[in-house]
């Protein structure tokens, strides 16, 4: 039969990649997607591919019917076939798929659709740009690697509702629609039809929802939420994600960290079939910037920064000696057999180093007993000693520093930390290395306002130690948050909560919401801490960046079915778009142009 097929002319028996040879003899009805054709010596060849893996069709063009119907076909055709298995001659038999033993001998081949010549080539090495990709999403999601990916996510998501069900969690349901209580990012609105003027927010996360349980009594509870946030946009971050919401009663932040060191062994288990040894190493916020140059420091290789400045005092090199008179520090890395870097390639670390602030990047390299480099001569031998002793430099190693304020010299070093410890320590990249930073401080200077602002948000309880020094001294006031990071990735974040109304207004008032703007923007939130708020605590683990670690993803683009672009718009959808006017118009909403230079 060659007519194409607008029903299916018989029930599928078995999927593509299930064929083996113990159904040799057996006659079996497929369907799927026309991968490849082959003319080979008078026999045509036919890969046929599903979900579930791919298997060789062998057509006989001593059949007409046949012949015509596949000697039509192309790439990504959908058909229906029957046809008999037989083992494959075994000098054509492969060992690298799982039906490489035998092949299907056709009887019947029925075109259930046609297919366009596809913009790009259905194969495990995708040679399109990403646009592209993402334009013809339904077909990118029918690769091999795209596919894993996606069912990757099934089996840890599947795997988190078990775990956490076992550990005595209820999964709750929190609006989608709700008050806008900004919570860092800019909110998606959503106009009322029903209360002009009005709008709903979209959901940052469901913060607010999830403490307003722990005064109702639920105890534990978890939602896979989807989150939505208009922000800025990176590898990493999307507009819409998924992030496993977790709060707790009655808890420690040992007992958050206990919890989801258990829940990422059994995500990699089940995940990647690894066992994850824990509890994870946890650093202090300031001894993360200190010792990685970064809150989210990828522990997988050593290059750890070093504090110069005992080392270099008395040397008559001027930048030094400057930086130390202000009351500045001089941070060093080392960085391990890299004297060999050529001139160019000190020139790019050092304008990178730039670009991130720094006023230059002094470099020293080891050869034999001494320190070589442009600035080695004003440096003194005594100086030289005590930099190769106490950085431990040996020979053929490369010292890299930087002066300026303790934060921002850190942060121009673990940036090139990253750069050239992942280019340089390419074994240790298979490992996972997981570790917990706490002791955030609870605010960081708003340099528009020239006030205070929470560095993560307003909920998250303060150190006891600390409360006193809320209004005079916010910055030194630190937070009882946490963060999960894992290879340089922020896996999860959370915090022990505030549930006392008066501390909790005390703390919005530093970040100079008033007492009334506080009633206005969260009074249904502040009215339950009034009612028996039990003392409690979460975190939310990012599903997206857990699945792009598992699956060792540049960009968590790769594991969600149809992600946005880094601006936001969906190629294949074409959204946003502009809606109809009569839908404003019952809105009661009405557009104007932009504003000179503002797009």
């Amino acid at each position: 039969m060659s007519s194409q097929g607008f029903e299916l002319p018989f029930a599928r028996s078995h999927t593509c990649g299930e064929l083996d040879a113990e159904r040799a003899g057996e006659t079996v009805r497929l369907m799927g997607w026309v991968a490849r054709v082959r003319d080979l010596g008078g026999v045509r060849f036919i890969d046929l591919r599903d979900r579930y893996g791919s298997v060789q069709l062998v057509v006989d063009p001593s059949d007409s019917s046949l012949d015509a119907i596949s000697g039509g076909l192309r790439m990504e055709d959908v058909v229906a076939v029957e046809g008999a298995v037989r083992p494959r001659p075994a000098e054509m038999a492969r060992d690298d798929k799982p039906t490489g033993a035998i092949e299907v001998s056709v009887g019947r081949i029925v075109v259930l659709n046609r297919s366009e010549v596809p913009p790009f080539t259905i194969s495990d090495e995708v040679k399109a740009s990403e646009d592209l990709r993402l334009r013809y999403r339904y077909l990118d999601l029918r690769r091999r690697p795209m596919r894993e990916n996606i069912e990757l996510r099934h089996r840890v998501i599947l795997a988190i509702r078990n775990f956490l069900d076992r550990r005595g969690f209820v999964e709750i349901e929190t609006p989608m629609l709700v008050r806008c209580t900004p919570e860092g990012a800019r909110d998606y609105l959503v106009p009322s039809r029903l209360h002009p003027g009005s709008f709903y927010a979209l959901p940052q996360s469901p913060q607010l929802y999830k403490q307003i349980l722990m005064v109702a009594g639920f105890d534990r509870y978890f939602q896979l939420a989807r989150c939505m946030r208009d922000e800025d946009l990176r590898a990493d971050r999307q507009p819409e994600h998924t992030q496993i919401d977790m709060e707790m009663s009655f808890v420690e932040e040992r007992d958050v960290f206990e919890l989801v060191e258990c829940l990422m062994q059994e995500i990699f288990r089940v995940g990647r079939g690894l066992e994850i040894a824990a509890p994870f190493p946890v650093l202090s916020y300031r001894e993360a910037i200190t010792r990685y140059g970064t809150d989210k420091p990828d522990a997988r290789f050593g290059m750890e920064l070093v504090t110069l400045d005992e080392m270099v005092r008395g040397a008559e090199f001027r930048v030094f000696k400057e930086a130390l008179a202000r009351g500045q520090t001089v941070r060093g890395l080392v960085v391990a057999g890299a004297a060999a870097l050529s001139r160019r390639e000190l020139e790019s670390l050092e304008n990178e180093a730039k670009t991130m602030g720094a006023g230059g990047l002094v470099h020293l390299k080891r050869d034999g007993a001494r320190l070589a480099g442009g600035v080695a001569k004003f440096l003194g031998e005594a100086v030289e000693t005590r930099l190769i002793e106490g950085c431990a430099i040996g020979d053929g190693d490369l010292l890299l520093a930087v002066v300026g304020d303790h934060a921002k010299a850190s942060a121009i070093l673990g940036r090139l930390r990253i750069d050239l410890g992942r280019a340089r320590a390419r074994a240790a990249l298979d490992a996972f290395a997981f570790l917990w930073v706490n002791e955030f401080p609870l605010y960081e200077r708003d340099e528009t306002t020239g006030g205070y602002a929470p560095s993560h948000h307003l909920f998250s309880m303060p150190y006891g130690e600390d409360i006193d020094y809320l209004e005079s001294d916010p910055l030194r006031v630190r937070a009882r948050l946490y963060d999960l990071v894992c290879n340089g990735v922020e896996l999860a974040s959370g915090s022990i909560r505030i549930h006392n109304r008066l501390l909790q207004e005390r703390v919005m008032a530093v970040a100079g919401i008033t007492r009334e703007d506080a009633e206005r923007r969260f009074g249904f939130l502040l009215r339950a801490l009034e009612y028996g708020a039990p003392p409690h605590g979460g975190i939310a683990p990012g599903v997206d960046r857990i699945a792009m670690v598992l699956c060792g993803a540049e960009s968590i683009r790769e594991v969600i079915a149809f992600p946005k672009t880094q601006k936001a718009t969906s190629l294949m959808d074409e959204a946003p778009s502009p809606v109809d006017p009569a839908q404003l118009e019952e809105l009661r909403i009405r557009l104007e142009p932009p504003s000179p230079g503002r797009g």
